[in-house]
Parts: structure tokens; C-alpha cells; sequence
């Protein structure tokens, strides 16, 4: 069976932010230790993003959050900002489906690429990514955080 099968995408509500909340620490909750402080995700203002409509929630067979992503224009691009799932629904392909939903609403939007970032020690993502078809188009440093970025044209 295909673990996405009964997976539904769609806008988060705001009685979804605090299950939003608790899918992105417990997500990058390993992450604290590597960086050295809690990754940008674990202190976002998910309550704002959610009332900008910026953010779409991965409900599964149970009807719990199992992930969620956060994306929206920017330039000719569809930036895509933060995709978590929570640890238990990680490993199914459903951040893959996730991404895959950015990438069709980027799309659909008559937007040519979409661009993401990731922290220089979440080494995870460096290998996940590219095979995805996402390359590396440039590396900085915002408040505080050493990111790559990387682009995917759609």
C-alpha cells in the first residue's frame, strides 16, 4: 500500500498551530545540538504564517498532523520556507509529497522555479535535495545561521 494514499494536503487552520508547533520541534529537535541553538523552524510565528495562508498541513489516516509545509511567491519563484514532519511519519516519502505540492502549486501559479534553504549542518538534506533535483545555487548567512540555498526549476 502506498503509505501517501491517505494522506490529505491542505491549508492549515488555526486550531492546526499547535500541532503545527509540536510536529516542527519534535522535527528539529535533533538539530539543537548539531547547530548549537534551536534551528530557525522551532522559533517561527507559525499562528502569523498560518493567518498569512502561507501554510498547508499533511493530515493523515488518523486525521492527526503527520507534517506540514510553508511557501509562498517570491520574484518569479515559489520560495518554499519550511517542510517538517513529524518523526514518527518520517521515512513514507511524505516530505517528498509535501515538496511535490510546492512544487505543483509553483507551477500552477505560472511560476518558473521553486527555491528553498537548509541549515549547513542539517547534512541530511544535502544528500535529499539534489536527488530531488534541487541544486545549490548559493550559501550566506542570515541571523545567525549558515544556509545553502538550492533551486529547482518546474
Amino acid at each position: 500500500m502506498n503509505p501517501e494514499s491517505k494522506m490529505e494536503i491542505r491549508k492549515a487552520l488555526a486550531a492546526d498551530a499547535e500541532a503545527v508547533i509540536a510536529c516542527a520541534r519534535a522535527a528539529y529537535a535533533p538539530y539543537v545540538e548539531r547547530i548549537g541553538r534551536e534551528p530557525a523552524p522551532m522559533i517561527a510565528d507559525f499562528a502569523a504564517q498560518i493567518d498569512r495562508g502561507i501554510v498547508f498541513v499533511a493530515i493523515d489516516e488518523t486525521k492527526a498532523v503527520a507534517g506540514f509545509v510553508v511557501f509562498f511567491p517570491r520574484g518569479d519563484g515559489m520560495h518554499l520556507e519550511n517542510v517538517a514532519l513529524s518523526p514518527a511519519c518520517q521515512g513514507r516519502g511524505l516530505g517528498k509529497s509535501l515538496i511535490g505540492f510546492v512544487e505543483d502549486r509553483a507551477r500552477a501559479a505560472g511560476l518558473s522555479s521553486v527555491e528553498l534553504y537548509t541549515n549547513e549542518k542539517m547534512t541530511e538534506n544535502q544528500v535529499l535535495y539534489p536527488r530531488l533535483g534541487y541544486r545549490e545555487i548559493e550559501r550566506r548567512t542570515e541571523d545567525g545561521f549558515a544556509r545553502i540555498y538550492y533551486r529547482k526549476t518546474v
